[in-house]
């Protein structure tokens, strides 16, 4: 461990302990009526919390806990023990929430580290498979990859065909093909056939190694976010003592400035806020929301640019069929049925997206028979009294070259061509479609939440990136981005202004927690929730829409709360400068203020109509 992080766990314990402390004291206080715990809890609690403040106050950081501990110094002169020791419970056990809530790096690298496999089953010179620990593995290791599991290393396949899941790294929905020669990536996912592979990385410098390695990076240069508090309490804390310190000189009365301080003491900023946040984040979770990071209440709202992964976000993660080209002696129905008949018995990935498609349209499968799936060459089999053959525009060119010269040209997306009896017959085209609301969520980014710029930022291609692009309305794209290079693009962007990073996939984490909120949509990774400041469970957009509106309303609520119960402490200064009131009658005064600042708060975990529009626009 690090000294920095050693000095920070430490003062995290420090201020457990502290507001602990402090709430039996108050207890205690309240069962005996005795004052001894509470100058027990003020002498070992509050009195480390003034010398720290202290420093602050050396370094003329004038923010809400400097007023604060100008109040338990207050308090202890004014014998208003009990009021000094809820400061010190509210400080102190404030800070360690915030350390909580705000600190995530240690467990996405846990999670990270967590889903890569600590044995490998490598093959020794007499053939026999045997298990070894991972970071034993060396270059030209033979290693077995067995079904589904994750793949140590970068490696190169030597035998066995089959498919791999690498959509945590390159945001492509679709599992890849892996044959003899075809690389394989660290962190991949093996599909139903055993592979072996020959290692060309040892795991230490392999592909998933680096992303652990960008995401400590990303940790180490995360801005640090200034609380809403904090920001208000620049301008309040000098305030308070400016006008405190005047009265004192004005009048000669020590007891103005007593007066002064305690009706300033910054309740509707210790308390107001963090209740309204609680609210919100209660609020949040009611809608399937889950705030792993209050300060992204706080920030959304202020979010000029929205970045958006493709694959899982924008849309639904799996390929469908979006055009059937056919011969001119083919119905696309005709053809559709035909297919998936035979595909019926086929693992193939596409496979899904061609039944579902027919399913939809309700046409009627047929009888097949002598089904044949020849490894890299595709499926044959025989539907009715036709002869269906299924395999790929590159296949069908190399074996039956006069044929091919009638498949139409390429377009982007995935493809599969069909031959019925020996006669080219159609093209079916896939794409990864896009949420049934993607196009309105988008458009209503601009001028319902005041986003100045919307972009894609995509690990996968560039025709299927500007693909979807073109059907929801988004003009700036960037495809093909590793996660370095994500993170690089989303680094630059939030020096420039706020921004809001929606994505689901590992290779979005590292983007995420450089982003000013993070948001993954729906927890399909341990890694990626981690990482991300917001959780939406629902995997929906309109889901990311109420959060923006539940931000909103935070940020409004803590105005009225902490703005307006600052504005009523400033009116009651004048009057305690005045010598209108004496602390007592401050300290109520304080009191009632703090009251109507709670109870407006309570109002952010009351649900509204006005939470969301986009439903709304949907419906």
């Amino acid at each position: 461990m690090t000294k920095s992080k050693t000095l920070a766990a430490l003062l995290s314990g420090k201020d457990i302990a502290i507001a602990s402390l402090s709430l039996l004291a108050i207890t205690a206080h309240l069962l005996t009526g005795s004052e001894a715990p509470l100058l027990i809890a003020l002498s070992l609690g509050g009195l480390p919390l003034l010398i720290e403040l202290g420093i602050k106050f050396a370094k003329r950081n004038f923010d809400s806990d400097l007023l604060a501990g100008v109040s338990i110094a207050t308090s202890i002169v004014l014998a208003e023990y009990l009021a000094g020791s809820i400061v010190v419970l509210m400080l102190a056990g404030g800070r360690s929430l915030e350390r909580f809530a705000t600190t995530q790096a240690s467990s996405v690298l846990r999670a990270l580290a967590k889903r890569m496999p600590t044995i490998a089953h490598r093959l020794s010179p007499t053939s026999s498979v045997e298990d070894v620990a991972v970071q034993n593995i060396r270059v030209n290791d033979v290693l077995v990859i067995f079904p589904h599991e994750v793949c140590p290393t970068d490696a190169v396949v030597i035998e066995g065909d089959g498919y791999m899941d690498e959509s945590y790294l390159s945001g492509e929905p679709f599992q890849v093909r892996k044959t003899v020669g075809s690389e394989v990536l660290s962190g991949a996912v093996n599909g139903e056939s055993p592979l072996k592979i020959r290692v060309s990385k040892v795991p230490k410098d392999s592909r998933y190694e680096k992303i652990m390695l960008v995401m400590r990076e990303s940790e180490q240069k995360k801005p640090k976010m200034r609380r809403l508090g904090d920001q208000m309490g620049t301008y309040y804390t000098p305030l308070v003592l400016i006008v405190a310190a005047m009265a004192w000189w004005y009048s000669g009365d020590s007891l103005r400035f007593l007066s002064v301080l305690v009706v300033a003491t910054p309740c509707p900023l210790l308390i107001a806020i963090p209740i309204a946040i609680i609210g919100a984040i209660s609020l949040s979770a009611k809608k399937a929301i889950l705030i792993k990071s209050p300060i992204a209440l706080e920030q959304i709202a202020a979010c000029r640019v929205a970045i958006f992964d493709k694959t899982g976000t924008l849309t639904n993660g799996e390929a469908r069929i979006t055009q059937i080209q056919t011969a001119p002696d083919f119905d696309s129905r005709e053809l559709l049925a035909l297919v998936a008949s035979l595909e019926g018995y086929s693992k193939h990935p596409l496979a899904r997206a061609i039944m579902r498609a027919a399913a939809e349209q309700k046409l009627p499968l047929q009888r097949v028979s002598d089904v044949r799936e020849v490894a890299g060459r595709g499926l044959e089999g025989k539907v009715g009294d036709r002869r269906i053959k299924v395999t790929s525009r590159t296949k069908l060119l190399l074996e039956n070259p006069v044929e091919g010269n009638k498949v139409p040209i390429s377009q982007s997306g995935l493809e599969c061509v069909i031959v019925v009896d020996d006669k080219y017959a159609g093209t079916i085209h896939f794409h990864d479609a896009p949420r049934d609301h993607s196009k309105l969520f988008i458009g209503h980014l601009k001028p319902r939440h005041e986003f100045e710029r919307i972009m894609i930022l995509s690990g996968d291609r560039d025709s299927e990136v500007r693909y979807l692009a073109e059907l929801i309305g988004v003009s700036e794209v960037h495809s093909q981005k590793s996660p370095e290079q994500k993170l690089e693009i989303v680094r630059k962007e939030t020096r420039a202004a706020k921004t809001l990073y929606v994505g689901d996939g590992i290779n979005d984490a590292p983007a995420m927690m450089a982003a000013t909120v993070g948001m993954a949509i729906g927890p399909n990774s341990e890694i990626t929730s981690e990482a991300a400041s917001v959780v939406i469970l629902d995997s929906s957009l309109e889901k990311v829409d109420e959060f923006m509106h539940i931000g909103r309303r935070l940020r409004k609520i803590v105005l009225q709360s902490a703005g307006g119960g600052m504005f009523l402490s400033i009116l009651a200064m004048g009057f305690a400068a005045a010598g209108q009131l004496s602390p007592v009658q401050g300290a109520i005064t304080q009191e009632i203020i703090d009251i109507l600042s709670i109870l407006n708060a309570l109002r952010m975990a009351l649900p509204t109509r006005s939470l969301q529009d986009f439903s709304d626009a949907v419906s």
